[in-house]
């Protein structure tokens, strides 16, 4: 018998270009839908506009990194803030597993961008070469006018989709209206044009190209996915009791001995990640519901009930159980509703009162104190005022918990602790000296507060004073 030497061993299959063919129904129709949505939500959100003031930027949303500000309608964040950034994901976490422990992996394939992506390139690809046959045969023919034609095109309109996705990005970082003012006049920054060309590949590499390699070897949510499952949860199965034995099938002959499968292949050639659903749920399905449409189709052709392969659960499937509101009420998802209402809960309150005054100071650490020559003591402060609000403000200062005998700022004209002006959405700095005489003990904590002049706003911070003790 002969051995392979080392260079006939093959370790990896060599990856096959697929081509889904297309399909009409239900679900078709839905993602289409939600295609269509959320492909308007990301174009149009950067160009919506949202009143603050005439301090603040008018963009409904708009990440300014400059200033170091995040904004979201209502919604405004500063760096101090970035915990409800967290709590935001965290919530958006919760709710994906929730959603799928009911419904399976409906986010891959209705809203994830990857797939939203892939089938408006693919869409484009259709549009242009033809179905799937077409398609095929134009890839293994030989090159000349018409071929080169249909490619140069194609790629032409995918770079041109990378190009608005890029733009639209860069939008919700500057904005839209300033920035693509810019643009038809071709007066952008490189790091902007540089953002865009990056994003405008990458759409084009990822939806053209990659497509589902990204869920299958980059994706890390299709490696984790079954521990969120259990037997109700609504997965894409294929009824095997029905269905088989599968073989062709003449119309007018008899369906004695035989499954409803007739072996067209019709659920392979629709599925974008190119797998058979007849062998069961696999990690690369996605639960778009193609395969449901286009078995259903031929269903319908065959005079035959459809479902055979259909959304259902484990439970249904393997004891015959009823499909129902108690299904979705286990407690799994129970558990996933109780942390999302009280991460909601707290992050709504969170926003609900949150502060628009903030107050930081800082001891001086070299030196701790000061012994001045009339035998006062002087200390040292960094004080910082958050003014949140979109109006100038001016802000008192008491200093409770130490006598105070005199305090001097450096470095700030007028500033005294009755007048301490702060610009609007910004960050007031301030230093200032603080003089009291010796202390029974020589770490005081004190506290600084700050009051606008109008009494809508106090903010306090706890610090220390440092002094020698009394002889």
């Amino acid at each position: 018998m002969n051995e392979k030497s080392d260079e006939d061993i093959t370790y990896f299959e060599k990856q096959s270009h697929i081509y889904p063919q297309r399909v009409w129904g239900k679900y078709r129709k839905l993602k289409w839908v939600a295609m269509t949505v959320l492909l308007g939500i990301y174009y149009a959100v950067p160009w919506l506009r949202w009143d603050r003031g005439p301090s603040a930027p008018d963009q409904a949303v708009l990440i300014d990194m400059p200033n170091r500000r995040a904004y979201f309608f209502f919604i405004e964040i500063w760096p101090q803030e970035v915990y409800y950034l967290t709590a935001i994901l965290i919530f958006a976490a919760l709710m994906l597993f929730f959603v799928t422990s009911m419904f399976g992996r409906v986010w891959c394939g209705y809203a994830c961008p990857q797939t939203v992506w892939t089938d408006l390139f693919v869409w484009v690809e259709r549009l242009v070469q033809g179905d799937r046959n077409a398609r095929m045969k134009l890839d293994r023919g030989k090159w000349g006018i018409k071929k080169i034609w249909k490619k140069t095109l194609t790629h032409t309109i995918w770079l041109f989709i990378g190009l608005c996705t890029g733009g639209a990005w860069v939008f919700y970082f500057n904005d839209a209206y300033a920035l693509w003012d810019s643009i038809i006049h071709f007066d952008i920054s490189w790091y902007i044009g540089g953002w865009i060309l990056a994003l405008t590949f990458s759409t084009y590499l990822m939806a053209g190209y990659a497509r589902e390699q990204v869920c299958i070897y980059m994706c890390p949510y299709a490696r984790f996915q079954s521990a969120m499952f259990d037997e109700d949860t609504l997965i894409i199965g294929y009824d095997e009791e029905r269905g088989e034995k599968r073989g062709k099938h003449k119309k007018g002959t008899s369906w004695d001995d035989r499954g409803h499968c007739i072996d067209c292949k019709q659920c392979v050639n629709v599925c974008p990640m190119g797998i058979d659903i007849r062998d069961s749920l696999q990690m690369e399905c996605i639960a778009c519901g193609l395969c449901v449409d286009a078995c259903n189709n031929i269903m319908d052709k065959v005079d035959l009930p459809r479902g055979l392969i259909r959304y259902d659960t484990l439970r249904h499937i393997e004891e015959g159980t009823t499909v129902g509101i108690k299904s979705f009420i286990r407690p799994r998802t129970i558990w996933y509703s109780f942390l999302l209402a009280i991460l909601g809960i707290v992050v709504l309150y969170g926003l609900m009162n949150r502060s628009l005054l903030d107050l930081h100071v800082l001891h001086d650490r070299s030196p701790l104190f000061v012994k001045m020559s009339d035998g006062r003591i002087r200390n040292g402060y960094d004080i910082k005022i958050m003014n949140k609000t979109h109006e100038d403000r001016m802000y008192k200062l008491k200093i409770k918990g130490v006598d105070v005998l005199e305090t001097k700022f450096r470095g700030a004209a007028h500033a005294s602790t009755e007048a301490l002006p702060v610009y609007a959405d910004s960050v007031g700095q301030f230093k200032m000296f603080l003089f009291s005489g010796a202390q029974e003990e020589q770490r005081k904590n004190i506290t600084f507060e700050i009051t606008d002049v109008d009494g809508e706003l106090t903010a306090e911070h706890e610090t220390i004073f440092i002094s020698r003790k009394k002889q």
